[in-house]
């Protein structure tokens, strides 16, 4: 076990755009950093932080990256369920796999994650966890049921388990960052990345590193619990 540059966060999905500026925002900010990654492990890391397989739609992946996580610094003071996909499609076209794929990981990934880092946080009397959520789960999109279903069940999820887990000392939130300019977008035409723009009163799309370093610094909220961050302009009805 090696003593943590300060605090310790464990991020899911962390190969993604925003997963890995979450990694370079808290590194950047004096916190050891797990990078939970799938399919791919990550080339580079900053010096604070290293890298864990982490397969979020399995139970026993996600107690071992937790484990590996209390081997190495023997605590966990921050969760980050970033890990996400998305199966766009009319609802009647939508395959059964599709959808129990895109909950597997958005829902039922964050269950697997919340219950692996729970005995820890209670242990230590404190803890935070972050669910990344999304605008589409608050307003609904054609031919996103499955990512917005997955989404706003997972805001449903941390309002409940903030009163569950409040009497321990942990802090459960959910962060909307907004449609960003990552990798993973960057195939959409650019009549469409301008509609998205349009959707914010600002007019432009976020930046990940802004959003990182906003998330980074509500981990950092003791006093919070149960709420919902949006980080974006768009407005909803």
């Amino acid at each position: 076990m090696t003593t943590p540059a300060r605090r310790v966060a464990l991020i899911t999905g962390a190969m993604g755009g925003l997963g890995s500026a979450l990694v370079r925002a808290f590194a950047a900010e004096g916190w050891s950093v797990a990078a939970g990654w799938h399919h791919t492990a990550p080339d580079t890391l900053p010096k604070a932080a290293f890298a864990t397989p982490l397969d979020v739609t399995r139970a026993d992946a996600a107690t071992a990256a937790v484990d590996a996580v209390l081997r190495r610094w023997g605590r966990l003071d921050v969760l980050v369920n970033n890990a996400g996909i998305s199966r766009d499609e009319l609802l009647v076209r939508t395959s059964s796999n599709d959808w129990d794929s895109v909950l597997a990981v958005n829902l039922k990934g964050a269950f697997h994650c919340c219950r692996a880092v729970l005995p820890a946080m209670v242990q230590q009397k404190e803890g935070h966890i972050l669910n990344i959520v999304s605008f589409g789960g608050r307003v609904g999109r054609a031919g996103q049921t499955a990512y917005a279903a997955s989404k706003a069940a997972l805001a449903g999820l941390t309002r409940s388990l903030a009163r569950e887990v409040g009497p321990s000392g942990i802090r459960v939130n959910a962060v909307s960052p907004g449609f960003l300019r990552t990798p993973m977008v960057g195939h959409l035409p650019p009549e469409q990345l301008r509609a998205h723009a349009a959707e914010n009163v600002l007019g432009r799309l976020g930046d990940p590193d802004e959003a990182a370093r906003c998330i980074c610094q509500i981990a950092g909220f003791r006093d919070t619990s149960g709420q919902l961050f949006q980080l974006d302009s768009r407005i909803a009805p």
